[in-house]
């Protein structure tokens, strides 16, 4: 049976929303393996070991903390910058305070600049893979290890950098279930007056 117009029309609008719906949803993890993979937006890439080769020629590496708003911890790097030559492997720390009365769990997020450099930016090892939680009153150095890949100097864009600002701005999120529950206020206890007087 043949379809009207109208009809015709509204089945095609569905269509398009359903499509467009199944773009934004496939969208968001497409995009964030796209930036892992290329670098695109300043994201750094992870590597298992260093690099084999180390060139005879330096870039200087500038480290950003912040904090996003509400998150109450102290988060500072423990160096401004370093040089180090491309291909080296370079470690660096920083420094995470928790000045409350309770835990809290941060994670960090990351990026470098220029975002044409975040495809040579390969870190080892980093605090920013996992969550971190302090306890009341409690300070930790968190250590990164890293390398610029030597391919850098053969990119069209990223050869001509010489400064890489590495950035991690930490926020807050739920506390482990383990920690959470030991923080979790006790039930009261009734009276021991009231149970016998209720028993009786």
């Amino acid at each position: 049976m043949a379809m009207d117009p109208k009809s015709k029309t509204v089945v095609k609008l569905v269509g398009v929303v359903v499509t467009m719906g199944a773009l934004a949803w496939a969208s968001v993890p497409f995009y964030d393996w796209f930036c892992r993979v290329t670098g695109f937006g300043g994201i750094t890439q992870e590597a298992n070991a260093g690099s084999d080769v180390i060139l005879d020629r330096t870039i200087k590496v500038v480290f950003d903390a912040s904090k996003e708003r509400g998150m109450a911890w102290e988060f500072t790097p423990q160096q401004h910058e370093m040089k180090i030559k491309i291909g080296e492997t370079g470690l660096a720390f920083y420094e995470a305070y928790n000045p409350t009365d309770r835990p809290i769990a941060g994670q960090a997020s990351y990026n470098v600049a220029p975002y044409e450099a975040g495809g040579f930016f390969s870190k080892i090892d980093c605090f920013c893979f996992t969550e971190q939680v302090l306890m009341p009153g409690e300070r930790v150095d968190m250590p990164v290890t890293f390398f610029v890949d030597p391919e850098i100097v053969d990119d069209r864009d990223a050869k001509f950098v010489k400064e890489i600002t590495l950035s991690y701005t930490f926020y807050e999120i739920d506390l482990p279930e383990h920690i959470a529950a030991l923080t979790e206020p006790a039930k009261p206890v009734e009276n021991q007056a009231n149970q016998t007087s209720n028993e009786g």
